[in-house]
């Protein structure tokens, strides 16, 4: 994401974060003006730190740091001055920079502005998740081309990228469509692009999403005050907001009148069916990502609002992450953890050996029991922080189980009726053109990752595991596949991956860190995240299909 996550969000230099306002704690915390020509020579350098050219690189940031050491004024003692939003740039690229003399260049210039008397901001977490160690997801020396690819093309490294880049196949698919989504060539202006993405994150009370969107949409040149609230925005826009609620919490209820609402010659604002499409993708990306930013505990951005202080560190207290539950007999638990592994291996290799065939009537039974499953979530949490509340109506309205034990279940989707390679594809290319292959190729990418490993083994055939996570998903949301055995869905997910898994499809806000560390306690961090991904798009998915479905029987 191409944006500067720190334009329109401003905060105190005593940490309490304020729109619109900067305070210094004592007269040598002093910020200069972001229009001064010294500050926007600065700007100008930061932007040429992503040229591809090595030697424009090193003349930027030669460049960069004279200009930073100037508005020190290192020869006039009690003059230093720098924009804050110079220092939150050089807080990023200090942090997540993945050219090591453009991140060491901008630790030194840090400090020697703190050494001239200026409030330096700190950032608040010590890497990308709260879930999982810093170490283990920045020590792939592998993962460094695409993480420098993606600084050069996009202007930052994300935590997002960063945990993505455990696998770096599949990020590398997920950059190239999400550039197309929100900056290439379509039917929706930029800025709008953005806005739609903001309203979608708010559904699932995602500040991070929300605020790096709110970020693009302001550098696109949308208006401030659309971001105060929904009011504020275009009627056409707020006449998303049913859709809206719907993909992100019950797609199984869109319709064929939800989309002639907004489509029909006389719908009020009319949509194009070339600009609903990409709004729908955008959207069903956006609710999905939201998944993954909470299912793997990510952490605010060094310049997000939450991701920085200007307090310095209390000496006498070392903080423990929240996210880091105790575990007072780690001993017992590793051996569990492995007898777990075990089990699911033996369970596995029984499966992928197994001739009994069952009836299609069984069969249909297996899915009705898996689906009606009584799987709880963890504790609601509480209101929408203020970031997002005023992004969001009919905050009570969530997901809902699509087969409520004792209550009539809506039909179910039978993937034989309407499937993405049969239908979906074809109907995304046609109105918004290659952003059907990009989909697919994410989905394919996704479902065929495999590292032949699985906890301490290798060697291992995982695709009844990847396929029994895909499919689990999709039955969450009502979609059946007649040739599928869902038993196969029971042996594989025990309890507390189904928790986890749920949770993090249905109601992402309520992850914990507690039902991240409940499952798979033996495997990989990486590993993880591998199933998060799968999630993510199985879940992106079933949103698309009965969205589109909805508009296939308008265009009858």
């Amino acid at each position: 994401m191409a944006s500067n996550p720190a334009a329109g969000f401003t905060c105190q230099a005593n940490g309490q974060n304020t729109p619109g306002r900067v305070s210094g704690s004592g007269p040598s915390c002093l910020y200069q003006s972001e229009s001064d020509p010294d500050v926007v020579a600065i700007v100008k350098s930061l932007d040429r730190l992503c040229s591809r050219d090595e030697e424009e690189r090193a003349s930027a940031l030669e460049e960069l740091s004279q200009g930073i050491l100037e508005c020190l004024g290192l020869d006039r003692p009690g003059s230093a001055r720098l924009s804050k939003q110079t220092l939150l740039h050089l807080l990023r690229l200090s942090r997540s920079c993945p050219l090591q003399e453009v991140r060491g260049r901008a630790t030194e210039l840090l400090r020697t502005a703190q050494e001239q008397g200026v409030a330096v901001p700190r950032a608040l977490a010590s890497g990308p998740s709260a879930f999982i160690p810093a170490k283990q997801i920045l020590k792939e020396e592998s993962d460094q081309d695409i993480l420098i690819e993606s600084f050069l093309s996009l202007g930052r490294v994300d935590h997002i990228a960063m945990v993505m880049a455990l696998h770096p196949a599949y990020l590398s698919c997920f950059l190239r469509t999400q550039h197309a989504l929100l900056e290439l060539d379509g039917p929706l202006p930029r800025h709008w692009r953005h806005y739609i993405a903001v309203m979608a994150a708010a559904r699932h009370h995602c500040p991070y999403l929300v605020q790096q969107h709110s970020a693009g949409f302001l550098q696109a040149g949308g208006e401030e005050s659309w971001l105060s609230g929904l009011e504020h925005a275009p009627t056409k826009l707020r006449s998303l907001q049913t859709l809206n609620k719907l993909l992100a919490h019950r797609p199984w209820l869109i319709t064929l009148q939800h989309i002639q609402e907004l489509v029909c010659p006389g719908a009020e604002p009319r949509w194009s069916l070339a600009e609903l499409i990409h709004a729908v993708v955008l959207m069903a990306h956006a609710h999905s990502l939201c998944s993954f930013v909470w299912g793997c505990g990510l952490n605010p951005e060094p310049d997000h609002i939450g991701g920085y202080t200007f307090q310095p560190p209390s000496p006498s207290h070392l903080p423990r992450s929240p996210h880091s539950p105790a575990h007072e007999d780690g001993r017992q638990e590793l051996v569990d953890g492995a007898m777990e592994v075990e089990v699911l291996m033996k369970r596995m290799v029984e499966l992928q050996q197994q001739e009994e065939e069952c009836t299609q009537e069984e069969m249909v039974t297996r899915f009705e029991r898996e689906r009606s499953e009584s799987i709880p979530t963890a504790v609601v949490r509480g209101a929408p922080p203020d970031l997002v509340l005023h992004l969001v109506e009919e905050p009570e309205f969530r997901y809902e189980d699509f087969a409520p034990r004792g209550e009539q279940a809506p039909p179910t989707m039978r993937a034989q009726d309407y499937s993405w390679e049969d239908h979906g594809f074809s109907l995304v290319n046609r109105l918004l053109p290659d952003m059907g292959q990009l989909l697919d190729e994410k989905f394919q990418v996704v479902s065929n990752l495999t590292y032949h490993r699985m906890a301490m083994h290798e060697g291992v055939d995982t695709h009844t595991l990847r396929k029994a996570l895909w499919n689990y998903i999709h039955c969450l949301y009502g979609i059946r596949y007649d040739d599928y055995d869902y038993g196969s869905v029971n042996v594989l997910l025990e309890r507390t991956l189904k928790v986890f898994v749920k949770t993090m499809a249905c109601h992402p806000e309520q992850t914990t860190a507690r039902i991240y560390h409940a499952f798979w306690r033996h495997f990989r961090h990486s590993e993880k995240v591998h199933a998060n991904l799968i999630v993510m798009e199985a879940r992106l998915q079933a949103a698309l299909l009965y969205t589109l479905r909805a508009i296939t029987h308008y265009m009858r």
